[in-house]
């Protein structure tokens, strides 16, 4: 069985050395989970198909080594190996691989794993001890779980999509990959829960989460405030439906947050836009007051900020304890200086470039990028199996 992994990538560190994790993943749900668990210290190695491995080689121009940026990002200190997981051999390696794991991790459409022979059930027969995590699109229950799920495809049917933008957007999808990459998220939590359940029974147990599961999720506010009082979200663009103001302002050369979510901040900035009255006006005296007469209020707060640069106003809501921000483009945020102290842009040993690390510092280090993304094993078999 040959593998292949980053001539840069560092001996086991982390909190999690000596954990083995195997991957049958693709694009990012999966991939994504698993790089989490590299960065932390486990032996990561990733299951792909012989004719060009996970799709996410491709999705992008040439970054490194023929694959793409995205690639890169999401299978950073890993190993890898090619195997047709659709012929008798190479499922004899990857059981091989299987019996020596911790976790296995995998994002392919329910039923596939089962038919290729890599159910849950009995795997985690033949291996009382793995800990098994499946991630699906729709839920591993129900009448979508077989159907095919994309970011976009399920920010949609999750109701993500009509909670983005202003009262009169069209549906606006997010910018981010908040359902894969959550799932991701969620993959581990679970992992890691089962993690600690083994510790004290010996046995692992299966993990499932799903990209619809997490929208769900992050949308839980809003859904319970219909499920509980009816009440359908709306949108407030940059703004809060229960906090006035809480939203973006446009100074006279750009844009910035105020956040002035309570009443003892809205009278600090009262104070700032030199309008001290407001504090005893009965329509803004309070956050209920002003949530009702809310376009009423930022009518007049826009037309206060807009008269000034934005580095005024941040100077005087420095002074005065008022939270704010400007809103920054992503070149702006890559060069602030409070992103470089973080520390969390990461050189990639032996490389030229620079990937963001896990956002979480241990005993007040962060945890250094193993390596880089391992390239493809050349493998004569031609693998066929699905994609999740």
């Amino acid at each position: 069985m040959d593998f292949t992994s980053s001539p840069a990538t560092q001996g086991p560190a982390g909190p999690l050395r000596g954990l083995r994790v195997i991957e049958f993943g693709q694009v990012i749900a999966a991939p994504f989970a698993t790089a989490i668990l590299a960065d932390l210290g486990a032996d990561v190695i990733k299951v792909e198909r012989p004719d060009g491995g996970d799709d996410a080689r491709y999705m992008g121009p040439p970054f490194r080594n023929g694959d793409a940026l995205n690639f890169h990002v999401f299978n950073r200190g890993k190993r890898s190996v090619a195997l047709d997981l659709k012929s008798a051999a190479g499922r004899a390696e990857a059981h091989l691989l299987v019996a020596s794991a911790d976790v296995l991790v995998h994002n392919l459409r329910p039923g596939v794993a089962e038919a290729l022979g890599f159910g849950a059930q009995p795997l985690c027969a033949a291996h009382p001890s793995l800990i098994y995590c499946g991630i699906s699109a729709f839920g591993g229950s129900g009448p979508m779980r077989a159907s095919p799920g994309y970011e976009p495809l399920v920010q949609a049917f999750s109701g993500m999509f009509c909670v983005n933008g202003g009262p009169h957007d069209p549906p606006i999808r997010g910018g981010p990959a908040v359902c894969d990459q959550g799932a991701g998220m969620w993959a581990v939590s679970g992992i890691l829960s089962q993690l600690q359940a083994r510790a004290l029974t010996g046995r692992g147990g299966v993990v499932e989460t799903s990209l619809l599961e997490t929208a769900l999720g992050w949308l839980g506010p809003k859904l319970d405030s219909y499920i509980n009082e009816g009440l359908a979200p709306k949108k407030h663009a940059s703004g809060h439906p229960d906090f006035v103001p809480y939203q973006r302002f446009e100074a006279s050369d750009g844009p910035l947050l105020i956040c002035a979510g309570n009443d003892r901040l809205f009278a600090k900035l009262a104070v700032v836009l030199n309008r001290a009255d407001w504090v005893e006006d009965t329509r803004f005296a309070t956050n209920r007051a002003r949530l009702a007469h809310r376009h009423l209020l930022i009518g007049e707060i826009d037309a206060i900020v807009g008269s000034q640069p934005r580095g005024a106003w941040m100077q005087r809501f420095d002074a005065a304890g008022i939270p704010h921000a400007p809103i920054h483009r992503i070149e702006e945020i890559a060069a602030h200086p409070q992103v470089e102290a973080l520390g969390i842009r990461q050189s990639v040993a032996h490389t030229d470039y620079r990937l963001v690390g896990l956002p979480i510092v241990f005993d007040g280090e962060r945890l250094p990028l193993r390596g880089e993304a391992p390239p493809l094993a050349p493998r004569g078999t031609q693998a066929t199996w699905a994609t999740p």
